[in-house]
């Protein structure tokens, strides 16, 4: 997973259970792309304090993720949501022309990813 979208997606899952002040700091460094001697400034640190900060709070949402998993069911249950709607276009496309070994093959398909989706959820 790209680094960027990795520390958003942690974030979002967990971000709420990181202190307020955690939370500006880490917002400011990830999502504003302020730099250390930007945010030292603005909030009375050091360089050196923001980038503790900054690296505690990564740590932190990913030991959420390594016990709880949240993020990493939403991206396999999305990329599952993903091959079932490609599953369905290349459905429609193929007419409705009665139901051929290749269609009946589809929706088991469809079926078999459908329950997979629903024990991860």
């Amino acid at each position: 997973m790209d680094r960027i979208f990795e520390q958003t997606l942690l974030y979002d899952f967990y971000g709420e259970l990181l202190t307020p002040h955690q939370q500006k700091i880490y917002e400011e460094a990830v999502f504003n792309d302020m730099s250390l001697g930007e945010i030292a400034e603005e909030y009375g640190i050091s360089r050196q304090g923001v980038h503790d900060l900054i690296r505690r709070c990564g740590r932190t949402l990913q030991d959420y993720e390594s016990k709880l998993h949240l993020a990493e069911r939403f991206v396999s249950a999305k990329e599952k949501v993903t091959q079932i709607a490609e599953l369905t276009k290349e459905n429609s496309r193929s007419g409705a022309e009665g139901e051929d070994s290749d269609t009946v093959e589809r929706m088991e398909q469809i079926r078999l990813l459908c329950q997979e989706l629903l024990k991860e959820l």
